[in-house]
């Protein structure tokens, strides 16, 4: 094992590497949060309850109110709290076809998202959404919780420093912040800050700030074969990097799967941010806000020119605001009120570029295709119309849309799943379960999207066989109907526990063959009975005396003598 204070020092040297890596994006973040969004970003340790940050440079809020509408929009189409966005499955598929399965993995998954519900999860989604579409890269530490199984911790772009492995992984996330004194022993303990942080503490500065490290990355130390927090895949390490060389940590813990989200719009090459609309848009958003101040500058010079006044008139000058009145004497030409120079600017030039400019925000932040049906004031849209826009949505986030899969949505299930499992309030699992690997299938409106073309596909099947089957019935012999079932269940994310398994589905067809053949055997009774009877008349050694005959026996038979 290293020694506390090597450890320490490799965690302050690490910390600052990853500081030097992001340095280049930090100027480009910054016009972002200046130009779009003030309140996001937090650029120095001491950024904190910022007030002085306003919205001083923006004179036109189309793109406040584009990045808005992606994170309602992302939210709302990727993880609506509303209705079911995701699935448990695993990949044997004959055995999903269990009732037993089906049901425990439909449970499992409504614990998870009531997990989501009662936690923190939605609002931190929707934080990191709208980072996401700004800053090109969000962050959220998930953490677990005793009242609620889980608590994000969502950061804001420049209070953390990213690193990958060889794979383009994020694995490493270090953050520097400020605690006040009160919050560092509420989480530490008085024992484990450091010695100036308990000299405030006794004095009771409770409210002054104090420097805290947090780093979160692959363990290099572990000694395999223990469980331990210290000997865990990822350690997690809280630090004071300003004070004296302490030999511990605020905090040394760690875990099995790294418990941060570090989701990115989209990555070129092995970069370690991703980039976003927001840098896309960001000459356009800056040209609207120069557009916008000269179109007020125009105004003015229209409506309160610059202006010549005599020199007697200067006392009188307050006089030219609407309803002010001059006392002068008759004047010359020479002598008059007038304006500086004629200005008479037509506007409509300059409105038309500043609405083509808005529109250009707009597309970057895709709001013209998430309110295109609020927009549309065309009445009698067909579903059919309003799922090929939906299409038309998946054509433009479709890449997006698999890396927040990999990148958020998988892993923070993954997280939910393990801190559900540790707290034991998961259903019992069948036994046919044991060893599987599960896996997840989002089944939220932009999920399902693109399953819509496999359906067309099923749809398109469907039809042409059904036209074929009335010129030729036996067609229809080349459908598994109950697969179609089963597929459209799947393509449409319906809750399993509505289409029957096939093994519970031949018991239903065995019992029902069995009451049609119950029935068929009851309705012939009668005339087996009629049958039985009439067989009762007849005479049997009359019958007797003809076979003899045929075979050629003489002898007749005692009926017969006796008669």
């Amino acid at each position: 094992m290293d020694n506390p204070l090597d450890k320490r020092q490799r965690i302050l040297s690490r910390k600052a590497e990853l500081w030097s890596e992001r340095s280049s994006w930090v100027t480009h973040w910054r016009d972002i949060s200046d130009y779009q969004q003030p309140r996001a970003g937090r650029f120095f340790v001491t950024d904190r309850n910022r007030g002085d940050k306003r919205a001083n440079n923006i004179l036109d809020n189309a793109a406040v109110f584009g990045a808005r509408t992606l994170a309602a929009g992302m939210m709302s189409g990727m993880t609506s709290p509303a209705r079911p966005w995701f699935r448990l499955e695993i990949q044997d598929k004959d055995l999903m076809e269990s009732g037993a399965v089906k049901a425990w993995l439909h449970d499992s998954a409504v614990l998870l998202r009531a997990i989501f519900s009662s936690s923190n999860t939605y609002r931190s989604l929707h934080t990191l959404y709208e980072e996401l579409g700004l800053f090109g890269t969000a962050a959220t530490i998930v953490l677990p919780d005793f009242d609620n199984v889980l608590h994000h911790y969502p950061l804001t772009v420049g209070e953390y420093a990213l690193g990958t492995n060889y794979k383009g992984e994020v694995d490493t996330l270090c953050r520097e912040f400020q605690m006040t004194v009160a919050q560092l022993v509420g989480q530490f303990g008085l024992d484990n800050c450091s010695d100036t942080v308990k000299g405030m503490y006794n004095r009771r500065q409770l409210d002054s700030w104090v420097d805290v490290v947090h780093m979160i990355e692959p363990r290099l130390d572990r000694e395999y074969g223990k469980m331990d927090g210290k000997n865990k895949r990822f350690s997690s390490c809280y630090i004071e990097p300003g004070r004296e060389n302490i030999e511990r940590y605020l905090s040394e813990s760690g875990f099995d799967n790294f418990p941060a989200l570090t989701p990115r719009w989209v990555v070129t090459g092995n970069d370690i941010y991703g980039t976003s609309p927001g840098m896309e848009c960001l000459g356009d958003v800056k040209q609207l806000q120069h557009q916008q101040l000269r179109k007020g500058q125009a105004i003015d010079y229209q409506v309160n020119p610059p202006i010549t006044v005599p020199t007697k008139y200067k006392e009188a000058a307050k006089a030219r605001l609407p309803g002010g009145v001059f006392y002068v004497d008759s004047q010359t030409n020479t002598q008059v009120v007038r304006t500086a120079f004629d200005v008479n600017l037509n506007l409509q030039h300059l409105m038309l570029d500043i609405q083509d400019v808005r529109e250009r925000i707009r597309s970057s932040y895709y709001a013209d295709l998430f309110m295109m049906l609020a927009n549309d004031t065309r009445s009698g849209i067909t579903a059919t119309e309003v799922a090929e826009r939906h299409e038309e949505k998946l054509l433009m986030l479709g890449p997006v849309l698999e890396r927040l899969q990999n990148e958020l949505l998988s892993p923070m299930i993954d997280i939910a799943f393990d801190y559900a499992n540790r707290a034991n309030i998961l259903p019992q699992a069948p036994p046919e379960l044991e060893g599987m690997e599960l896996k997840v299938e989002f089944i939220s409106v932009l999920a399902q999207a693109q399953r819509a073309v496999a359906a067309q596909g099923v749809d398109r099947l469907l039809g042409t066989v059904g036209n074929l089957a009335q010129l030729k019935p036996e067609v229809l012999d080349k459908i598994d109907f109950d697969q179609v079932v089963d597929d459209y269940g799947d393509m449409y994310g319906v809750n399993p526990k509505i289409v029957v398994p096939d093994n519970v589905v031949a018991q239903i067809r065995a019992q029902r063959a069995q009451a049609a053949q119950a029935a068929q055997t009851a309705a012939a009774m009668p005339q087996l009975v009629e049958s039985a009877k009439t067989a009762g008349d007849i005479n049997t050694q009359g019958v007797q005396d003809v076979m003899n005959g045929l075979m050629g026996y003489g002898t007749p038979s005692p009926s017969a003598v006796g008669a």
